[in-house]
């Protein structure tokens, strides 16, 4: 053990340096704090204040997180509005043209108005291929793909791919409703007083083509008398080639009351959740299978089927019977003029048309709206065939051809990049639909098929806040605008001759003014936008929230992390004061001495 030496006086020399090395040291600790504002530079210096410090920090990056997530999110939000936003403009303004021009009849006009919709279905296109930062935003979560072709190879398909596009399926569908004889596939036979309309016999052609035999009556003086005897239904089987996989999906489409068609996706799953809405359960066998679908689509009248290969959906027609309708003339009592026959069809998109025939004394034979009372009641029904048959053949050339029309343009837009989900073709025999999925049509949208679009994309505002902001442009109030814009910009109204076909025209009108407008239960253009005007609201409201959470750390920081640069100066100087009096004081302090003092 070593034993320091120690002197009188050298303890209150040892004080005086420690006590210049600590004022030393608190001089450069204040320097410090006065030029970088923080109270120290580890979080060790800080003391008890470490542990606030580490929290509040950890606390403010969350909310630097969300802020960026947020003000990224919100220029997409913005365009996603703003370009649903044009599509309901161009929607409003296409409707308003088509609704002027019918009320004007002005046969110059729908040429204009075709070429009208053309453009406005171009700048559809535009509006949703929209991208905000490099992502396309309705394109769901494939946001590095183009969602939507564009209008050329819409209307008229990629001939250099073998791919069709819409006018191609309006041909088809035309020439498929209109049958081989023009009048809507309704087959009629001639006696002597008596005229019978009768439905196409095979039972898939009636459930999907062509005219509805709805009701028939005679008014007047009794000599004319119709009435419609109600068909049956068909039983439809349902067979699967082999077994569907996990997730595979078909497409069915049903028949309603009203004799509109509606479009089903279903799901295969396997267990408990093919009991779930839009699925049905995979079976022990493509037979039960097959059993398991039906049970899922609840005993709706099956119209017709489609999927990939496999798993080969088909469905067989088989039994029911066509409605008829009979029309005749009294054997024993002329006609007399003013007497009516009135006929009410169905068309295949719900809508009706009801020809009204108007006996006359005498009556143009091209007439579709009367005929002449003949010598006898053999010629009267003659007469009346004649006049029938015209009437139908305007009816299925204009209100049947404009359903045409409108079908075929839903039938396009609703086909999808999913496997067996493409566009319905009529099958090579016209009589039905082809059940196998086309390989040869435009598929308009490449983008992700979600079911829920919005959470295709979400935004993390919060702690425990999500908002959803995806969108996809084949959601059913977009698909439904671009149909309506489509099936104009298809279309033309001008005969061979050059003469404007305004019946027509005002008929596909009528068609594409519905699709443009959403009916009651349909999803609207209104609807996406309030969908995205409420996603802006609660972005906005979390920004708030954070920008506040994040002021308020910030605020708890002060006097830990910071220091008030007035208070660290006055420190300071006072400091500074004192230390160069202490060093005053240890100069003249190191220089007395006995001979100093008595100098």
């Amino acid at each position: 053990m070593t034993i320091t030496s120690f002197a009188a006086g050298t303890y209150r020399f040892d004080r005086q340096s420690a006590s210049l090395v600590s004022m030393k040291s608190q001089l450069d600790g204040l320097a410090r704090q006065l030029s970088t504002g923080r109270t120290a530079e580890t979080y060790g210096g800080l003391g008890v204040g470490r542990t606030t410090s580490l929290s509040a920090h950890a606390a403010i990056s969350a909310q630097d997180g969300y802020l960026a997530a947020i003000t990224s999110a919100e220029t997409r939000v913005k365009l996603t509005s703003a370009s649903l936003t044009q599509l309901k403009s161009l929607s409003d303004s296409t409707r308003s043209n088509l609704t002027g021009i019918v009320a004007s009849r002005n046969e110059a006009l729908p040429a204009t108005t075709v070429q009208l919709a053309a453009n406005n279905l171009s700048a559809a296109v535009d509006a949703l291929n929209q991208q905000a930062g490099g992502v396309y935003v309705f394109s769901g979560r494939a946001t590095d793909t183009e969602p939507v072709v564009s209008q050329d190879a819409i209307l008229n398909g990629v001939p250099a791919e073998g791919l069709d596009g819409l006018r191609t399926l309006i041909a088809e569908q035309k020439a498929a409703d209109l049958g081989t004889a023009g009048n809507g596939r309704l087959e009629k036979t001639v006696t002597k007083e008596t005229i019978v309309l009768s439905e196409d016999s095979r039972a898939e052609a009636r459930m999907n083509f062509g005219f509805s035999l709805l009701s028939a009556s005679g008014s007047g003086s009794g000599a004319l008398s119709a009435k419609v005897t109600e068909g049956a239904p068909p039983n439809v089987d349902l067979r699967f080639a082999s077994l569907p996989s996990e997730g595979a999906q078909v497409r069915v489409v049903v028949q309603d009351a009203n004799g509109s068609q509606k479009t089903l996706d279903l799901t295969a799953r396997a267990g408990e959740a093919g009991n779930a809405a839009g699925a049905f359960r995979i079976g022990a066998t493509p037979e039960e299978t097959a059993a398991n679908l039906k049970t899922a689509l609840g005993g709706a009248a099956i119209a017709s089927v489609q999927s990939a290969t496999p798993p080969g959906l088909t469905a067989t027609f088989s039994g029911g019977s066509p409605a008829t309708a009979s029309l005749a003339v009294d054997p024993t009592a002329n006609p007399v003029a003013g007497d009516t026959i009135t006929l009410k069809l169905g068309l295949h998109d719900g809508t009706t048309k009801t020809i009204t025939l108007t006996a006359a004394a005498t009556a143009d034979k091209a007439s579709t709206t009367t005929f002449a009372i003949g010598a006898t009641a053999e010629i009267t029904t003659e007469n009346l065939s004649r006049a029938l048959d015209n009437a139908l053949k305007q009816a299925a050339n204009t209100e049947l051809s404009a359903s045409s029309t409108a079908r075929a343009a839903l039938n396009f837009f609703e086909g999808s990049p999913a496997a067996g989900l493409s566009p319905r073709r009529v099958a090579a025999d016209g009589n039905g639909y082809a059940e196998a999925a086309s390989a040869k049509t435009v598929i308009w949208y490449k983008g992700d098929t979600a079911s829920d679009p919005r959470a295709s994309a979400t935004v993390q505002a919060g702690a425990s806040r999500t908002v959803a902001i995806g969108a996809q442009a084949n959601e059913e109030a977009i698909r439904r605008t671009l149909a309506g814009l489509a099936a104009v910009a298809a279309e033309s109204f001008t005969t061979g001759s050059g003469t404007v076909d305004t019946a027509r025209f005002e008929a596909v009108s009528g068609r594409a003014a519905s699709l443009l407008t959403a009916s009651e239960g349909q999803q609207s253009l209104e609807q996406l936008g309030t969908d995205f005007g409420l996603a802006a609201s609660s972005m906005a409201n979390a920004k708030s929230v954070a920008n506040t959470t994040k002021a308020t750390l910030q605020d708890s920081l002060d006097g830990v992390d910071t220091v008030s640069t007035e208070e660290v100066a006055a420190k300071l100087l006072s400091l500074q004061t004192q230390l160069q009096a202490s060093y005053k004081v240890t100069s003249i302090l190191s220089e007395m001495s006995l001979v100093n003092y008595l100098r």
